[in-house]
Formats: structure tokens, C-alpha cells, sequence
């Protein structure tokens, strides 16, 4: 398989990226920079359960959310372009009271203008927990701006 990021990154910057965000704050760790995917996890904890003691949907919708968001950011020249989120969804296949659940993102489309993500999340038996899709605008800058560029750097 061919790779498809344009930046290339480690799982160690981009969980230094993510200090002192949401990404940190649920506890989510990049895993592996696959050729053409992405994998992160996150605890099935205090920080992201229900009142039911399940996982939360929404704490799932972060995950995918997440990991579709920076494989798309990894998928673009940084330099002139930028990624934003347009929709999400998720389908909740499978609740999961504890351990970790873990995420894989894959493009279904990177085009020019548009991307489209599928984001499959699985619980420590490799069982289905949610099914996501992530659709990203990909933006020119208007101006340069530094802060992108920066990304990556620790």
C-alpha cells in the first residue's frame, strides 16, 4: 500500500499535540500511522461514561471525531490547506462498561474539496462498538499562518 499522508507523523507528536485539549482530557492516545489508516484509543472510564456506567455516545462521536480530523489533517499540504469537520455520525453497535475502546480511521474519498472517513471503534475482544463517518472540508488559507505549520512540532 501506498502512503497516503502528506505529513508525516509520529503517534508521540501527535499525543504531545493533543495536551491540554478534549483529546487529552478523555484520555485519547494515537496508536499506530498506518499507510493509508489511523488508530487511537481511549479508556472506558469516569471521563467517559454515562450515568448508566456505560460508554457515552458522545464521548465515541470525540474518538472518531478525533482520529478522522487528524488523519485528514496528515492527508493535506499544511502549508495551503486545512481541514474542518462538516458532519459526523455514529452509529452505536455495542455497549462497553470498561477497558479501552479503540478506533481506526480510513478514507472512503480524499479529494481536493472534500473528504470522507470511515471510523470503526472495537472494544478490547476486537468487537464492533461504533461505526463513524466523518466528512471534512478541506480549506485553502487565506493567509499564511504559522499556527498550522506548527502543528506537528512539539
Amino acid at each position: 500500500m501506498t502512503p497516503i499522508w502528506k505529513q508525516k507523523a509520529t503517534c508521540d507528536q501527535l499525543n504531545r499535540r493533543g495536551r491540554n485539549t478534549m483529546v487529552d482530557h478523555l484520555g485519547i492516545i494515537f496508536e499506530e500511522v498506518g499507510p493509508d489508516y489511523l488508530v487511537a484509543s481511549m479508556p472506558v472510564d469516569e471521563r467517559t461514561i454515562q450515568p448508566l456506567g456505560l460508554l457515552h455516545g458522545g464521548a465515541s462521536v470525540v474518538l472518531a471525531e478525533t482520529v478522522g480530523s487528524v488523519a485528514g489533517a496528515l492527508s493535506v499540504d499544511l502549508r495551503s490547506h486545512y481541514c474542518v469537520g462538516i458532519e459526523v455520525n455514529a452509529n452505536h453497535l455495542r455497549a462497553v462498561r470498561s477497558g479501552r475502546v479503540t478506533a481506526m480511521a480510513r478514507p472512503l474519498f480524499v479529494g481536493r474539496k472534500i473528504q470522507v472517513w470511515q471510523i470503526d471503534t472495537k472494544d478490547d475482544q476486537g468487537k464492533p462498538v461504533t461505526a463513524s463517518r466523518l466528512t471534512l472540508a478541506v480549506l485553502d488559507h487565506l493567509t499564511p499562518d504559522d499556527k498550522w505549520l506548527a502543528w506537528l512540532t512539539p
